[in-house]
């Protein structure tokens, strides 16, 4: 893959995010060199010579700062301050490289400099709150996932940020924060919050998932299920063998499904208990009802599918050789001619534009993954227009999805089983730059909109796929969603109390891979600005999920396969997720060291800490640590975001209506492109008369054939 061939990247310091980053600009082809600067105080992670930072510090060359296009350095404000590296001393030994600083707070804001490790930035991000779903017991406490993921959103949401950055006319800095990165993960709960006041309650309601996805206990394991659909949910009858059970008046509608909750589980379970967990997936995948094996992670590097795909390669970690996760672009790139396109893209953006004006987005994906993407092209200015089928239009319209993910984009219908309404898509598409779709594999080249197709028409156009297993080998048009496919790769099963069996927990998947998919059409369009060269993007969720879970693949392959342990740490000591006074409030920390672990017993008058918490509120509990030089965070619910200082200092909330919807995870020089979601084919006509020219008796003629819905 060399998307980003000749693009040159100064990593600077030993942060994980920092690394996790500049592995993923090395992945696509930049020359990456790395200067280590000694432990950054404040940053997650930041530990020397284990297997994961020997990982994503590998292939990488000496740093040149000077010389460098990007300059990737992780750190809070103090810190870096004090070593040279913040970004006034950076701009004066490069004043022509974009700057991305990374840090667990940002740049700026009443926290910035907390010190925050893995832990505690999942705390004070709301996401060991959300992780596993809702809980029966509210004596659980909340604790972070597997394997180092605030580096890992922390570094993507970098990356994402600094590919747009070097797009900018002039030389552009982004200021990301690892808490907003996580925080965004949770964009329904945010958005909820800001907008209705609702709150997200932590003790199960029903099934906690709204029937729409479940673990079933297999005679060795268990496999997840998604018939969410009432056609779905009719074909896993069906599957099941068509029970007895299942014409009782409590299971019969989806409404009453969820309030029948534990009746329901405890049938199926019954019957899925026979069953090995492949079988119930296959059986289930045959019915095209989503569903798939929770596996352990040693399963994942020998499967079909990662062999046609070459999910996996080989590199030499402490000695030894282990196979780890390749980038999940599916990339192949097309040789050509700079400003391939119609619509012209330049080769830097309009004095006083975005980073992205003059890029036109197709946009044809719905949900979560997809309508992501092209949220952060949006506010990185480019014109995003989404098509939605007539009636209800995208399914996220039905929630607060639509709200936030739709910001700042045009929106227009088009009925595709119509050929007027398919000839209109082709016309659109032969003047724009950049196609996203996440349709089930077949669709749009059933449609006539699939890549090769519209590259014949306008063969500089990057077409972007998202889909569960991508859009080729033998398990391309398995039935997919993210949360199912965090069960699939492992992510569920090692999340979670040892004690305790799987849950679903968190949409974690879709919104991360947006950042992913957003960093890579960035990529695609510099590179296609500079060398003609058009990509072509076969994104797979699944290789995503696996990218990110980078150090208990290699744990798998140590020997020692790693197993749940809920908040256990090797590293520190305390670290764990404390009870604190009020009603389900709790805070974590983390102690990594003689030194702090002195000031702990200092600060709290003794050993005890599980009971200096519970006389104290979170709040007041993290306040006392923090000031003592000690990781702390209370656990922030999705209200405690929406009124937190830091967050409102740092610009993250967008004003709208009455309430406020969530940001991005970054702040950017450019500023970023604010608008309110579109309404159902609000811009419909506007598009057909900008782009195509189409006349007013010719927009009429098509409204009258209902090619508009």
């Amino acid at each position: 893959m060399s998307v980003l061939a000749g693009l040159r990247v100064a990593q600077l310091g030993d942060g994980l995010a920092a690394a996790v980053c500049g592995r993923l600009f090395a992945d696509a082809g930049a020359s990456v060199g790395v200067a280590g600067i000694g432990a950054i105080v404040g940053v997650p992670g930041a530990s020397r010579g284990t297997a994961l930072e020997e990982y994503l510090n590998y292939g990488k060359d000496a740093a040149s700062i000077a010389d460098a296009d990007l300059i990737v350095v992780e750190g809070g404000p103090a810190a870096l301050a004090a070593v040279g590296h913040d970004v006034a001393s950076l701009r004066r030994l490069n004043p022509r490289a974009a700057i991305a600083t990374i840090a667990p707070f940002g740049q700026i804001g009443p926290d910035a400099n907390n010190p925050a490790t893995d832990l505690t930035a999942m705390c004070a991000s709301g996401i060991a709150r959300l992780l596993t779903g809702q809980v029966d017991d509210l004596n659980e406490a909340p604790m972070r996932p597997v394997g180092h993921q605030s580096a890992f959103l922390g570094g993507l949401a970098a990356a994402c940020a600094a590919m747009q950055a070097l797009h900018a006319r002039e030389p552009a800095a982004v200021d990301v924060s690892i808490q907003d990165a996580l925080s965004t993960i949770a964009v329904t709960e945010l958005t909820r919050a800001g907008m209705s006041g609702k709150k997200w309650p932590r003790r199960r309601v029903a099934d906690g998932n709204g029937a729409t996805v479940c673990i079933l206990p297999a005679s060795d394991g268990f496999a997840a299920i998604s018939p969410r659909e009432d056609k779905q949910w009719a074909a896993w009858l069906v599957a099941m063998g068509s029970p007895a059970w299942g014409d009782d008046p409590r299971f019969r509608t989806k409404p009453d499904r969820v309030k029948n909750w534990d009746a329901l589980h405890a049938a199926m379970s019954g019957w899925s208990r026979q069953h090995t967990k492949q079988w119930i997936a296959d059986t289930a995948q045959a019915a095209r009802v989503p569903s798939f094996p929770l596996r352990e992670l040693h399963e994942q590097r020998d499967t079909k599918q990662a062999r046609h795909r070459g999910s996996f390669r080989s590199m030499t970690i402490g000695g030894r050789s282990v196979q780890v996760p390749n980038p999940p672009f599916g990339l192949t790139l097309t040789p050509g001619t700079p400003q391939a396109t119609q619509s012209g893209t330049p080769q830097a953006a309009p004095e006083g534009k975005m980073p992205l004006s003059g890029v036109r987005v197709l946009d044809f994906s719905w949900v979560i993954a997809g309508p992501t993407v092209t949220r952060y092209l949006a506010a990185a200015g480019a014109d995003v227009v989404k098509i939605e089928a007539p009636g209800k239009g995208d399914p996220g319209r039905g929630s607060e999805l639509h709200t936030v993910l739709g910001q700042a984009k045009r929106a227009m219908v088009l009925d595709l089983k119509q050929p007027d309404a398919v000839a209109i898509a082709r016309d659109l598409a032969a003047k724009a730059d950049v196609l996203v779709e996440n349709y089930a594999t077949g669709v749009m080249d059933r449609l006539g909109l699939g890549a090769e197709e519209l590259r014949k028409i306008n063969p500089g156009l990057i077409y972007i796929s998202a889909s569960g297993m991508g859009r080729t080998g033998p398990d391309s048009h398995a039935v997919a969603y993210g949360t199912l496919l965090q069960c699939y790769a492992g992510f569920a099963g090692l999340n979670r109390h040892p004690h305790l069996p799987p849950r679903v927990g968190l949409a974690w998947l879709d919104p991360m891979c947006g950042l992913l998919i957003a960093f890579m059409t960035a990529a695609a369009l510099w590179s296609r600005a500079r060398t003609g060269t058009v990509a072509r993007v076969d994104f797979s969720m699944i290789e995503a999920m696996l990218w990110t879970m980078a150090e208990p693949l290699l744990q798998t392959q140590s020997g020692t396969p790693p197993q749940p342990r809920g908040n256990a740490s090797d590293r520190c000591d305390p670290h764990n997720v404390y009870r604190c006074a009020g009603d389900d409030r709790w805070i974590g920390v983390a102690v990594r060291d003689a030194a702090e672990r002195e000031r702990l017993r200092t600060a709290i008058g003794g050993d005890d800490l599980a009971a200096w918490c519970l006389t104290r509120s979170a709040e007041d509990a993290a306040r006392a640590l923090i000031a003592a030089g000690i990781p702390a965070a209370s656990v922030a619910g999705s209200f405690d975001l929406v009124e937190s200082p830091h967050l409102q200092a740092r610009g993250f909330w967008n004003k709208q209506g009455q309430g406020v919807v969530p940001g991005l995870p970054w702040l950017a020089s450019y500023g970023r492109t604010i608008a309110p979601a579109p309404g159902l084919g609000e811009h419909t006509d506007e598009i057909l008369r900008e782009v195509l020219g189409l006349p007013v008796d010719r927009l009429a003629a098509l409204r009258a054939a209902g090619v508009f819905g």
